[in-house]
């Protein structure tokens, strides 16, 4: 079996971009033997087993790989069973996406199957053993994927990793979503993080010119792309290699798209240092109907000493002016970032300090990651926190941030949302917010790729259930269920505790206070069966809800219980004196409530019934009494 180095070794057309050192391996002994290889047949018609590990920008890679060899004929599979060849795109961020690797490799080898290995783990790594007899292709080459898996089809081994200038933008792609465009527009960074080994793949900043950008763009609009998502290692330092920077880059892509929020752009991650002097354009760009309110930027730590340890290139202080800034700046500006627990060195003062920047701030979405040492880099050198340590802060950390309610504000509002993908339960379609907020809505495929109105009826800690309003259908609220008796206990806005103690609130037919008649239980649990159906049609909110964060009743025993929202019947109360609106929990099943309304009905009836017949003794009385005079 040969080996193949960078086959051909010719230039090709392409962008220039900082130098990145090629790696060239030394030829490697078989671990596939060629009697074992499936059947060659006409090169073009094999299966590939095509899976992919790691970020936006990898997902990226394996599109245009799927989308070069689909072209060339190949089919491209999930299923790994049948395939003649497996193409394994992996990522080196943590230990466990390369231990994943590791392990479908062996598998892979255990099948006989063909490998070719891409992505950045073999570009970084190239001596791993378990890379030992299959094909590798670097982050640099993907344009050339079709030309590695025919030799390893042959029976060659193939490592090509040499690359002097950036992947063409315009080559095939089979997107895995066909309403989302990952669009990178850079590759590398400007940093030097000790902990990181995707610089060790990716390499120094290499941005695309805008014109070629801009010309992408329009060219995946008009293949019906609806939501176009800027990929990179680092979004906010693009441009600093050619001159020109994020915002201009953003304003050329912007003016391209419809206002009517029927075309969306989400911005990829940022690091704070390269965005500080741009953040009020930043700002801009986010208010624009086309762009999400939406930006990810890592901090990492809470303290200034580990960020130091780190080489982050920026303080606590640097990175809440970028957060203080969007904020303000941004109306329903979502802010999501990341945290690595137990950097080596720190301490439990370092750790506290994450803890109250996260809680300050309760980020909808926190990425909490425990330190993995990456082999190769500085902070693999350093000395570690032992590992329980780094597993109870994760656990720590995870309990903070899972307590927060991020989306309770929305409940009952109308939102616009782009539905672009189908939920992975196969049940629900996915769209999300100008917030980038995920919002759940019954299947109906007619729906994707549309921008919807939809009121949410209920929110959960990941994302929010909505209903689609279709032209001639209003929103209303819910009407009050009169005659019920309501306990609230703790409750709470953002600005200030309204009431510690448990009160008792009477209601009138306006509902601008609470219910009095009869008790309320509250329940500790809801499931399908009694109060949590998926099919709930009933529970409408209202606009003035946005301060409560927390409503609560008690039952006899006085224990305090949260109750669960998407319910099917609830109870609209105003707390008297201020703008909250709570929704509280009617433990009673339907057809209780039904029989119950029915009683009502005929208790009326029967009084009515009562009253007249009373009046007609009274006047038969009367005749009598007139007669007998």
């Amino acid at each position: 079996m040969e080996d193949i180095e960078d086959m051909g070794a010719k230039k090709h057309a392409g962008l220039r971009r900082l130098p990145l050192r090629s790696v060239i391996s030394k030829p490697r002994s078989p671990v596939v033997a060629k009697e074992n290889l499936p059947p060659l047949g006409v090169p073009g018609v094999q299966t590939i087993y095509l899976k992919t590990f790691g970020c936006s920008h990898n997902q990226s890679d394996s599109e245009y790989m799927a989308g070069q060899l689909a072209a060339y004929g190949y089919t491209i599979s999930e299923e790994p069973e049948n395939a003649d060849l497996w193409l394994i795109n992996t990522c080196t961020v943590k230990s466990p996406s390369q231990s994943a690797m590791e392990t479908i490799i062996q598998r892979g080898k255990k099948a006989k199957k063909p490998l070719v290995v891409a992505g950045c783990v073999p570009q970084g790594s190239k001596n791993l053993k378990d890379l030992e007899g299959v094909s590798i292709v670097g982050v640099q080459q993907i344009d050339r994927v079709v030309e590695v898996v025919e030799e390893t089809l042959k029976g060659h081994e193939v490592r090509l990793l040499r690359r002097s200038s950036l992947p063409s933008l315009d080559m095939p792609k089979v997107r895995k979503n066909r309403f989302v465009e990952i669009l990178p527009i850079n590759v590398g960074c400007l940093g030097a993080c000790t902990y990181c080994k995707t610089k060790h793949a990716r390499g120094h900043l290499g941005s695309y010119p805008i014109a070629t950008l801009v010309k992408r763009l329009k060219s995946v609009i008009a293949d019906g792309v609806k939501e176009i998502w800027l990929s990179s290692e680092d979004t906010g330092a693009y441009g600093r290699d050619i001159q020109t920077n994020l915002p201009t880059l953003l304003h050329s892509l912007v003016a391209e798209l419809p206002l009517d929020g029927s075309i969306m752009l989400r911005i990829g991650m940022t690091n704070p240092p390269y965005i500080l002097k741009h953040l009020e354009e930043i700002a801009m760009i986010l208010r624009h109907p086309a762009v999400y309110s939406f930006l990810h930027v890592p901090v990492q730590s809470g303290s200034d000493t580990v960020l130091n340890a780190m080489k982050r290139e920026y303080i606590v202080s640097e990175f809440r002016q970028v957060v203080d800034t969007l904020l303000k700046l941004v109306p329903g500006m979502e802010i999501a970032t990341d945290i690595i627990c137990g950097f080596p060195g720190e301490t439990e003062e370092d750790f506290e300090e994450t803890i109250k920047l996260i809680e300050e701030y309760k980020f909808p979405q926190v990425h909490i990651s425990q330190f993995y040492p990456r082999p190769g880099t500085p902070a693999a050198r350093m000395k570690r926190v032992p590992t329980g340590i780094v597993k109870s802060r994760s656990r720590k950390l995870t309990s903070v941030f899972e307590s927060f309610s991020p989306y309770h504000d929305l409940e009952g509002k109308v939102v616009k949302a782009l539905v672009t993908d189908v939920a992975t339960d196969g049940v629900h379609l996915v769209g999300h917010t100008k917030s980038y907020v995920q919002v759940l809505l019954q299947a109906d495929e007619n729906l994707l790729g549309r921008s919807v109105d939809v009121q949410i009826v209920s929110t959960g800690r990941w994302s929010v259930m909505g209903e689609v309003i279709w032209p001639g259908r209003k929103a209303e609220l819910v009407p009050l269920n009169l005659g019920k008796k309501v306990t609230l206990c703790n409750i709470t806005t953002k600005e200030k505790m309204i009431s510690k103690d448990c009160v008792t609130l009477d209601c009138d037919k306006d509902g601008h206070q609470a219910c009095s008649n009869q008790t309320l239980h509250a329940h500790s649990e809801c499931n399908e069966s009694n109060c949590c159906s998926q099919n709930s049609k009933g529970s409408k909110g209202a606009s003035d809800c946005s301060s409560l964060t927390q409503t609560s009743s008690e039952d006899h025993n006085g224990k305090v219980f949260k109750f669960v929202r998407w319910l099917p019947s609830l109870t609209s109360l105003v707390v008297k004196n201020t703008n909250t609106k709570a929704y509280i929990h009617d433990p009673r099943s339907v057809a209780e409530q039904s029989s119950d309304r029915n009683g009502q009905v005929f208790d009326q009836l029967l009084v009515a019934f009562s009253f007249v017949s009373i009046i007609i003794v009274l006047l038969a009385v009367a005749i009598n009494f007139v007669n007998f005079a």
